[in-house]
């Protein structure tokens, strides 16, 4: 399967034509079975306050990001996760979509908010899922997730063979830990950052996709466009780590209350 990330460089607020060169930068990927795009992707990420996140949020399905990428999927027959700026009921979440060729697959909100995102948005209200897509399974999380161990986990336990991580990363240590994530479950993460500066920060991009071996698939460097790599998600299918051992056979969890 050939995965694409997506690295982009959003002008705050400018929706369509954020959408439009993502667009733009898979077309000019080649040929791909899958794209991850970074978190917020269409809209921006340094929101000042919850007033200018509902000012650019979206519902979804529905609103201008989303039925843009959806008409992509359905265009092209691939698959593209994207973080989505999401209104809801009044209430504001930092989400994630995983759309195919028919539609939504899967729709995940940021449970783990970092810093300032505490003031822009509610926490997610909905669980970890596995996503169908034709032959494995896929699950979604964002960003600052990553450094909870019990969210690429639980995705792991869901059945996911790769987990998808739109991320806007400011620490530098972020995407190497990914190869914790990936060798500790057995899966491919792949973790799509953004570049670019924004209201004084800068993002690094170094999007990166680890293999179950903790092998290093691919690493983007700090520029915008779509980068491409090949991965065989049916490799994370084994969770043997000996002969006598298996990583979820072997767990205790009723050892591990507190």
């Amino acid at each position: 399967m050939r995965v694409a990330i997506v690295q982009n460089a959003p002008a705050f607020g400018q929706v369509r034509a954020n959408v439009k060169t993502a667009i733009e930068m898979m077309d000019a990927a080649g040929p791909f079975d899958l794209a991850v795009l970074p978190e917020l992707f269409s809209t921006g990420y340094l929101f000042r306050d919850a007033g200018e996140t509902a000012a650019l949020a979206e519902p979804l399905p529905g609103g201008q990001a989303f039925a843009m990428l959806a008409a992509y999927a359905s265009k092209r027959g691939i698959r593209i996760c994207a973080g989505i700026a999401e209104e809801a009921s009044g209430r504001l979440f930092n989400s994630a979509v995983l759309l195919g060729p028919s539609g939504m697959l899967a729709k995940y909100r940021k449970i783990h908010l970092f810093d300032t995102e505490k003031a822009c948005f509610s926490p997610g209200d909905l669980p970890f899922t596995a996503a169908d897509c034709g032959g494995f399974k896929a699950g979604i999380m964002i960003c600052f997730d990553w450094i909870f161990p019990e969210a690429a986990r639980t995705l792991a336990l869901l059945g996911c063979s790769v987990i998808l991580h739109p991320a806007n990363l400011v620490f530098p240590y972020c995407p190497p830990a990914m190869a914790t994530r990936a060798i500790e479950n057995r899966v491919f993460t792949v973790t799509a950052n953004r570049v670019g500066e924004e209201r004084g920060r800068k993002f690094s991009g170094g999007s990166v996709i680890w293999s179950p071996r903790m092998e290093n698939i691919l690493t983007c460097p700090d520029a915008e466009g779509a980068f491409v790599a090949e991965i065989e998600p049916a490799e994370a299918e084994s969770k043997n780590i000996t002969g006598r051992n298996n990583l979820f056979e072997d767990r205790r969890p009723e050892m591990y209350g507190l």
